[in-house]
């Protein structure tokens, strides 16, 4: 029975404590979350403003040239 508690003791002994290598706290946590977030944020934007200036300088679409098309009316006038 001896035996067998100190198996026991010896088990819950060494599963106490923190599994792995310890980690930096500046790694963890909200704070580099959010700096993280801002720095993918900030490269979206700057690709978005890149093909938005690809965009202006490029030639204008086919689809807002068709825009001075004249078309016939919604609700016709005389009918049910």
């Amino acid at each position: 029975m001896k035996h067998l508690a100190l198996i026991v003791a010896a088990g819950l002994v060494s599963s106490c404590g923190v599994v792995g290598a310890p980690v930096a706290p500046g790694t963890v946590g909200v704070t580099p979350t959010i700096e993280s977030q801002k720095r993918q944020h900030e490269a979206l934007a700057a690709q978005q403003r890149e093909a938005a200036a690809a965009a202006k300088s490029g030639e204008p679409d086919s689809v807002l040239l068709d825009q001075d098309e004249l078309l016939p009316p919604l609700r016709p006038v005389g009918t049910r």
